[in-house]
């Protein structure tokens, strides 16, 4: 009989002591109490804690700690009261041997994939001040006083302070002090999530960490802003943009967004690229760390001089613009347009003339994209965390690339959507795991598969 079935699992609020043996993918430490299996976040495997349950499902359950009864003798001591960095408690050597371990059980579990090369996962240069973008949120602490930080874990009402983020750079946070102080001397409150009352929503402070500007953007619930007033005491902003957000979720996407000083865009350079980028285009938050991503993909291309070349999910367009030289063709495929626009700015920038890019759905406009374009010969793609949906997957298989370059941000989707390709006629060459987000349990790697002849 089924332990889960033999054995009475934990109620909500239960209290008990457990062992954390393993760490799962997201991060959170794996228990069991009789056979039930228990997720509990901020633990590392080796650590015996009393727990509280809190989701008692049929298959397992969600707990968090209520004391530390025993350490593991792998934990260390924190660096700072950061929920942005809940792998700080674990040596950096482990961080980096579990990430490398979680690729490989989401390809082999989840994608039933073997024969593939696992490479040495690449360490990320700086382990800490490593981000070129942070997104703040207000809010009040007890006393009423307006605090700017990050949500606690668990509990999105309450916002943790930070006087000096240790994954921003100093000037970063010193621009960020620098729009708290004025918030605080005008008298502007948070924005209540609950209630919908307030104005202050987000901070998002973005750094060019090739050029050293600093754009920062403030996040309100539509009303008036003393603009005027703001430019003045941010002095340490080369772009300062206010964008107004109705939306009640917690977003810093879309809304309208104005400039108040400065210049629109900020300068960056990724390897030989100059680049501009806008205030709401995505662009990987470890520039150092990106460099090195980008170049195991167009390692992974393997491109000759006559190849087409897809780059779709492309963003700004960076790694097929670094592909580019190399090859005959590159045709992006991006829905922002903003970043459409940003990749197009980017190619006549450094005279990249064999570069199209255009704005749309991967899911809808692929085909028409393959008959304006011809068949790929590779085809890049790096998508958001949830991957590619089944019928994206379909419409690259239509297109029949001899190779796939597979940006991903999270192995256990990456397995399923490799999985499918090699159901279709490609094999797995190889994946590289590459630390762009040290002290957290996010992964990033770049997958090759190559399709089979005959």
């Amino acid at each position: 009989m089924d332990q889960t079935t033999a054995t009475p699992r934990p109620r909500r609020g239960d209290e008990l002591t457990v062992m954390v043996d393993s760490l799962a993918h997201g991060g959170a430490g794996v228990a069991r109490h009789d056979g039930y299996v228990l997720f509990v976040p901020g633990t590392v495997p080796g650590d015996r804690a009393r727990v509280q349950v809190g989701k008692s499902k049929r298959a397992y359950g969600e707990a968090r700690v209520v004391e530390l009864v025993e350490p593991s003798p792998d934990r260390i001591a924190p660096l700072a009261d950061h929920p942005g960095a809940p792998w700080q408690v674990m040596p950096y050597a482990m961080q980096l041997e579990v990430k490398s371990a979680q690729v490989e059980d989401a390809l082999r579990r989840i994608g039933h994939l073997d024969g593939f090369e696992l490479e040495p996962i690449v360490p990320a240069l700086e382990q800490w001040r490593y981000r070129n973008k942070l997104e703040y949120s207000f809010g009040a602490d007890a006393s009423g006083r307006l605090v700017c930080g990050f949500h606690a874990p668990g509990r999105w009402e309450e916002i943790i302070e930070l006087q000096d983020c240790l994954l921003a750079s100093e000037a970063g946070n010193a621009a960020r002090e620098q729009v708290v102080a004025w918030c605080r001397a005008q008298g502007l409150t948070a924005y209540d999530r609950r209630t919908g009352e307030g104005f202050l929503r987000n901070l998002v402070v973005r750094e060019g960490r090739r050029s050293g500007e600093l754009q920062v953007r403030l996040v309100t619930a539509p009303g008036k802003l003393d603009t005027e007033s703001l430019a003045a005491a941010v002095t340490l902003a080369d772009g300062l943009l206010w964008t107004q957000q109705a939306s009640a979720g917690e977003t810093t996407a879309g809304g309208e967004t104005e400039l108040v000083a400065g210049a629109e865009r900020l300068r960056e350079r990724i390897g030989p690229l100059e680049l501009e980028i806008s205030a709401q285009a995505f662009f990987q938050t470890n520039t150092e760390m990106a460099e090195q991503l980008y170049e195991l993909a167009v390692a992974y291309a393997e491109l000759g001089p006559f190849d087409r070349v897809y780059d779709l999910y492309c963003g700004i367009g960076t790694i097929g613009l670094l592909m580019a030289p190399r090859a005959a063709q590159l045709w992006g495929l991006e829905i922002v347009e903003d970043a459409v626009a940003d990749a197009i700015a980017t190619a006549r920038r450094n005279e990249i003339g064999n570069a199209r890019f255009f704005a749309g759905d991967v899911r809808l406009a692929l085909r028409e994209l393959q008959e304006r374009a011809g068949r790929p010969d590779v085809l890049v793609v790096d998508p958001p965390r949830a991957g590619l949906s089944q019928k994206v997957v379909r419409r690259i298989i239509e297109t029949s690339p001899k190779r796939i370059v597979y940006v991903s941000c999270n192995p256990t989707t990456l397995a399923p959507n490799a999985a499918q390709l090699v159901a279709a006629g490609y094999e797995l060459v190889r994946v590289r795991p590459v630390d762009m987000f040290p002290q957290t349990p996010h992964i990033e790697c770049v997958a090759q598969l190559v399709r089979r002849s005959g």
